[in-house]
């Protein structure tokens, strides 16, 4: 375990990071707005889900491994944009009175599965974990992967917390628009310009020096 003063650190860096607005934040608001809140607490789950397998990928080297070949950022970023496209799709496909099938078990293991491969296509994601992580291992401390893996599942948890609470601010709005069919229509041309707009930033994303 890395030693107090980095922990605390960390800490306190992991939650200035996260209440800067970003594509997860915006992933869980957009989803528990347009669904729910059990939709938006299984957005934030799959999260967690990515940033702990970010974070056995860096621990063991294989997030390097990867991101040591050249096409592999850009094969992630484009990856990432089709598959946010196709969300974008999916919920302008998505009809107004088909609401209430959204609060079906299957409809969450949906949201669920795709927080988890919308996060996992970001190449930015993982070079973040890539970079942030080592900052806060102490040297000649305790084994070096095992901090890096402490860390990055104590960052998931940080962010987990984080992201269901707006999950469930974001639902109590949600559920007072559920009345309006006019709000459902707008909740769902929402969540396809949401998903549009991250498609665009993960394009827009440079290649790292």
């Amino acid at each position: 375990m890395p030693d107090a003063a980095n922990l605390y650190l960390f800490i306190v860096a992991s939650l200035l990071l996260l209440i800067v607005p970003g594509p997860n934040m915006t992933f869980v608001t957009s989803h528990a707005l347009a669904h729910g809140r059990r939709a938006g607490l299984a957005a934030a789950l799959g999260i967690t889900v990515a940033d702990v397998l970010m974070t056995l990928a860096v621990g063991t080297g294989l997030g390097a491994l990867v991101m040591s070949w050249a096409p592999a950022f850009d094969w992630l970023r484009w990856g990432g944009a089709c598959y946010l496209m196709w969300l974008a799709w999916q919920a302008l496909k998505t009809a107004p009175e088909d609401r209430e099938a959204q609060t079906t078990q299957a409809s969450l293991r949906k949201v669920f599965a795709q927080a988890t491969l919308n996060s996992l296509l970001n190449p930015k994601a993982l070079l973040f974990f890539m970079v942030f992580l080592p900052q806060f291992v102490t040297p000649g401390g305790d084994n070096i992967t095992l901090q890096l893996l402490f860390l990055g599942v104590l960052l998931a948890l940080i962010a987990w917390v984080f992201h269901a609470l707006l999950a469930c601010g974001a639902g109590r709005l949600h559920g007072r628009m559920s009345a309006s069919r006019l709000s459902k229509r707008w909740g769902r041309y929402g969540l396809a310009a949401v998903m549009t707009a991250l498609a665009a930033r993960v394009l827009l994303l440079g290649r790292p020096e």
